[in-house]
């Protein structure tokens, strides 16, 4: 389908488009499937019953009268936005993760990692089926590879000299986030407490479900898909209030059912109160979702956001010194 007929397209199904010059420019940098994810809130919908008498939304192709293509730009601009902020809190936390489960673990003994007493029982268990070998098997033999591959000098030093046998405190800075998160879920529960502690999270469990977040929205973001009003697969678990003070209104009567980014949001602010920086990224955020586009029947609550929370002392309160 050509540009011309995609406008052709989008305007048959109600969509307003002021300026058509521009529409071709836009859909010839991001595409017509692109924008159709930024389009799906403009759409019309409708309560129906399904098949089963239980209550659905109908979804229709029409847009709303007040669609216009403009405001799809809007939201693609925010969102551009709201990735890079994204990306940089989770490579500030990440790298302050690393360097925790080395001090951590580096404590234990220098190759922790391959100690099987150091993970439980679940992670050095063998697995049941055709190929028994264990998690904690597993992410070793990932790392392996992950070390074969890699160009670092480092590395090649440790071939040469050790045979590429290294301390977790080297290891640590070849693991992708998705290999932190699970050596830190299968830690053991005293070690991967005192892990957490250092982020003034007080359970492993807690830990456990976000750092799982984090690595979700970290993809989300490293791969440019639309992010504002993603359902999230991999939702954070939810504090109480005397878990988390700073996070009690995650859990408040205003809080949405719906996971939204904004629960990760509120986890990445306050993982990274214990990560020393310069920087004022929880005072940009607020001010982004703050300014979120003035679109009829969109705001920010589409991040799982409400209003109110903008004002929370999470995002404007005084930081804590770091621990890391």
């Amino acid at each position: 389908m050509s540009i011309d007929d995609q406008i052709a397209t989008l305007r048959g199904r109600g969509l307003s488009i002021a300026d058509p010059d521009r529409a071709a420019a836009v859909l010839a940098e991001v595409g017509y499937y692109r924008l159709t994810g930024y389009l799906y809130p403009f759409r019309v919908s409708r309560s129906v019953t399904d098949e089963h008498g239980r209550a659905a939304t109908l979804v229709e192709e029409r847009f709303r009268p007040t669609a216009a293509f403009d405001d799809a730009c809007a939201l693609i601009v925010f969102d551009r936005a709201l990735r890079l902020l994204v990306l940089e809190a989770v490579e500030r936390v990440e790298v302050a993760v690393r360097t925790r489960l080395a001090h951590v673990l580096g404590r234990v003994a220098p190759f922790a990692h391959e100690d099987r007493s150091v993970f439980s029982t679940a992670f050095t268990a063998p697995r049941p089926g055709t190929d028994p070998r264990s998690e904690h098997q597993r992410w070793l033999e990932r790392l392996d590879e992950r070390c074969a591959r890699s160009d670092e000098s480092f590395v090649a030093h440790f071939r040469e000299r050790y045979d590429g046998h290294m301390p977790i405190w080297v290891v640590v800075e070849l693991l992708e986030l998705g290999q932190v998160c699970r050596l830190y879920s299968g830690l053991r529960n005293d070690l991967a407490t005192e892990v957490a502690a250092a982020f003034s999270v007080p359970t492993k469990q807690l830990m456990r479900s976000w750092l799982a977040s984090v690595n979700y929205v970290r993809n989300v973001a490293a791969h440019h898909a639309r992010l504002f009003n993603r359902k999230l697969v991999a939702a954070p678990k939810r504090p109480n209030a005397t878990q988390v003070p700073t996070l009690a209104h995650l859990g408040s009567g205003a809080a949405p059912k719906r996971f939204g980014v904004y629960e990760v949001l509120a986890v990445l602010a306050h993982l990274l109160e214990s990560v020393p920086s310069d920087g004022d990224w929880q005072r940009r955020t607020a001010a982004l979702l703050a300014d979120f586009p003035q679109i009829d029947g969109i705001d920010v609550r589409s991040t799982g956001a409400d209003p109110a929370w903008l004002s929370e002392p999470l995002w404007n309160g005084p930081r804590r010194s770091g621990t890391n």
